[in-house]
């Protein structure tokens, strides 16, 4: 079900920046990516929303807020469109601003114009999205797993061109295999990335809500979620509680798992001998834990 859905999405989205319509220029000069344009003031009315825009829900106090100012002072930045055709734009970024033209009640709206029809047009217009609007983790997972579908790149190449942490990428991905009773409290900020990180962590999606209930209801912190995930862990092995681990073990425990973006355990007796367990949730992930460790 998963795989038909990305299918459709990406076909989607190709078709948004391949299929112009009739009417718009077809010189080979025009195939290629064009150059940011000096300011155009176009209808609002020719403008419509992006619809694999990330942002899903908008504040709408702040966009009275926004109106207000509009009001005042006008379009300070413009908004940056793509030209459908003769009569037809589709906003790339700043929605938010056109939303709020459209309740102070402008009849235009100053505007970039970019005309596309390649995969680069694709791909810069969700990085422009995730660095410039305020998403929460949930939506900024989907942004990211629409990158690396749709523009075939793996998680250092997004990072690179993202300049985030490969480990903040990975981190934000397992938020996708979550129950949707969790991505709904992120969604909803009853929850942090952090509390979704040990989250993903539990195999078993009963045991997910349960601990969930218990961060919602206790109000628990991420350290005491994980407290509370380490507690739950013993007592079902019917074991006692393991001893605590050197400061020494844990800082080189954590940076390793910072590097790799994975929880790890390093376990090690008062002789000097231990392991080192890595944790997966699929083979793609793996590769890509092996592909940090075996890197020169």
């Amino acid at each position: 079900m998963a795989k038909a859905k990305k299918k459709e999405l990406g076909l989607g989205i190709r078709a948004l920046l391949t299929n112009m319509e009739s009417d718009t220029p077809t010189s080979k000069d025009n195939k290629s990516s064009q150059s940011e344009s000096s300011t155009a003031e176009i209808d609002i009315k020719s403008i419509e929303a992006n619809p694999f825009q990330p942002r899903t829900e908008f504040d709408e106090e702040k966009l009275q807020e926004l109106k207000e100012s509009i009001q005042t002072f006008g379009v300070i930045q413009p908004i940056t469109v793509r030209k459908l055709n003769s009569r037809k734009y589709q906003i790339i970024s700043g929605e938010r601003r056109w939303r709020a033209s459209q309740l102070a009640g402008l009849t235009t709206i100053p505007a970039y114009v970019r005309e596309a029809d390649d995969q680069g047009m694709l791909e810069m217009a969700l990085l422009e999205n995730i660095q410039r609007a305020d998403l929460n983790p949930l939506e900024v997972a989907i942004s990211y797993q629409q990158l690396i579908d749709e523009c075939d790149l793996t998680h250092e190449e997004l990072s690179e061109r993202l300049g985030k942490k490969r480990s903040s990428i990975t981190n934000h991905l397992r938020v996708l295999k979550l129950s949707p009773s969790i991505q709904k409290a992120l969604k909803l900020k009853k929850i942090s990335l952090g509390h979704a990180k040990v989250l993903a962590g539990i195999a078993n999606v009963e045991e997910q809500v349960a601990i969930l209930d218990q961060i919602l209801t206790h109000e628990l912190s991420v350290r005491a979620t994980e407290a509370l995930l380490a507690d739950s862990k013993v007592k079902s092995k019917g074991a006692s509680a393991p001893a605590a681990i050197h400061p020494e073990v844990k800082k080189y425990q954590d940076a390793l798992a910072e590097r790799i973006g994975s929880k790890i355990a390093i376990q090690r007796s008062d002789q000097g001998k231990g392991s080192i367990k890595i944790n997966f949730s699929s083979d793609q992930e793996l590769n890509e834990i092996m592909d940090i460790l075996l890197q020169e």
